[in-house]
């Protein structure tokens, strides 16, 4: 039996790069400037790389759940195709302790948009986890311990990556620095400051380079 061809790789955008982020909290970045947002730093950062990305689409809003998000989406309506779309959401599921199995469907389906959003090509989209808020000042008001939040977040993490690297998409990992930066926040002592969200932009601007260059 002969193999199924390689697929050739998509080539670089010829024109404007058009970008889709989708989230929740951490993609509108809440309690920093608009510029301070991951996704505009994303931008301005493949800006400095010779790109020319138009300002980022963004769809999110603070305490989204993926099936909320899923429904954003559908008020929102972008229009697409785009370049590159990221997706960050999960933390509001891990924290109002809905069931693993719930977000794996949820999570599987809302990927599925991203992907339809990117042409219909995986290799346009870029799955990032989201942070562990246990480091932060915040996590002393909850009723779990530091130890129990941050084994919810690895859960419920690697169901999405599970999910992303089943589909093709790729996967940037941002937890693990997210442990590093428990005080730089925002005044609500959660959400990430600026600072923090230019250490994640460095983790993630190599996979979104890749996604624009078909790599």
């Amino acid at each position: 039996m002969s193999e199924s061809p390689t697929p050739a790789p998509t080539p670089e955008p010829a024109g404007p790069v058009r970008y889709l982020a989708l989230g929740d909290s951490y993609t509108i970045g809440e309690g920093t400037k608009r510029a301070d947002r991951w996704p505009n730093q994303l931008a301005d950062t493949l800006r400095d790389s010779g790109l020319d990305v138009e300002p980022p689409i963004i769809v999110a809003q603070t305490g989204w759940t993926v099936d909320e998000l899923d429904a954003g989406i559908g008020a929102a309506d972008p229009q697409g195709p785009f370049d590159l779309v990221t997706l960050l959401i999960g933390v509001n599921d891990q924290y109002r302790r809905y069931s693993l199995d719930g977000y794996r469907a949820d999570y599987r389906r809302v990927l599925g948009r991203a992907i339809g959003f990117a042409g219909d090509d995986p290799g346009r989209v870029v799955a990032v986890s989201f942070p562990d808020w246990s480091v932060t000042p915040f996590a002393e008001q909850a009723e779990r311990t530091p130890d129990q939040i941050a084994a919810e977040v690895d859960a419920f993490n690697a169901i999405a990556r599970e999910e992303a690297e089943a589909a093709g998409v790729a996967w940037v990992d941002i937890t693990g620095l997210s442990r590093l930066q428990g005080d730089l926040v925002v005044h609500d002592g959660l959400h990430p400051r600026a600072e923090a969200y230019a250490g994640w932009v460095g983790r993630i601007a190599p996979a979104a380079r890749a996604a624009l260059a078909g790599e």
